[in-house]
């Protein structure tokens, strides 16, 4: 019965951290922006290796980003404090570990950048979503976002540069108005 309320109680906290939050949305839309800048790249004729430069020193500009669209709409992710928001640290981390990949394919594989980058940095979107209570949606976006980069890398060769990124920013940008739509939903039956 103990364990019952915990989970109860746990479920609870996270889904009004998922509603107080709007789901976090200012996060994907930085990622939003960051995946059509490099879309925009491809398009403009940037060779992969000129890409591949701007992609890597270019996420560095995410988190940044996120926090300037958390300020302007009003949505402090960052001073969330909640049962579960340890988890997001070691996420994080577990995240990051694709970086390697990255690393071996610049001087064995360059090719396999977009595509290791595409989905490297989906990895954490899981936890993310069962911190919000919300596994299904947040996975959903890491899985057809794996499976949509890998069908364009392997049947549109030529289309990697631009396909590639234009696809996972409009996968960020469906997912922004999923959650969204799902917070306005909760927070009306409330």
């Amino acid at each position: 019965m103990q364990t019952d309320t915990l989970r109860e109680a746990l479920n609870a906290e996270r889904r009004a951290s998922y509603l107080r939050l709007g789901g976090g949305w200012p996060i994907p839309l930085a990622g939003t922006v960051y995946w059509a800048a490099l879309a925009l790249l491809g398009y403009t004729g940037f060779s992969l290796s000129e890409w591949s430069m701007a992609a890597f020193f270019g996420t560095g500009a995410i988190f940044p980003m996120a926090l300037i669209f958390a300020a302007l709409f009003r949505n402090p992710f960052m001073k969330e404090k909640t049962a579960v928001t340890s988890v997001l640290v070691p996420t994080f981390i577990s995240m990051l570990l694709f970086w390697p990949m990255i690393i071996a394919a610049i001087q064995a594989a360059p090719e396999l950048i977009p595509l290791i980058l595409a989905i490297g940095l989906s990895l954490h979107w899981p936890v993310i979503g069962w911190s919000y209570g919300r596994t299904s949606l947040y996975t959903a976006h890491a899985v057809i976002r794996a499976v949509m980069v890998l069908m364009i890398w392997l049947y549109l060769p030529d289309e990697r540069l631009t396909l590639l990124p234009l696809s996972v920013a409009g996968i960020y940008l469906l997912t922004v108005l999923a959650i969204l739509i799902d917070t306005q939903a909760l927070a009306r039956r409330k």
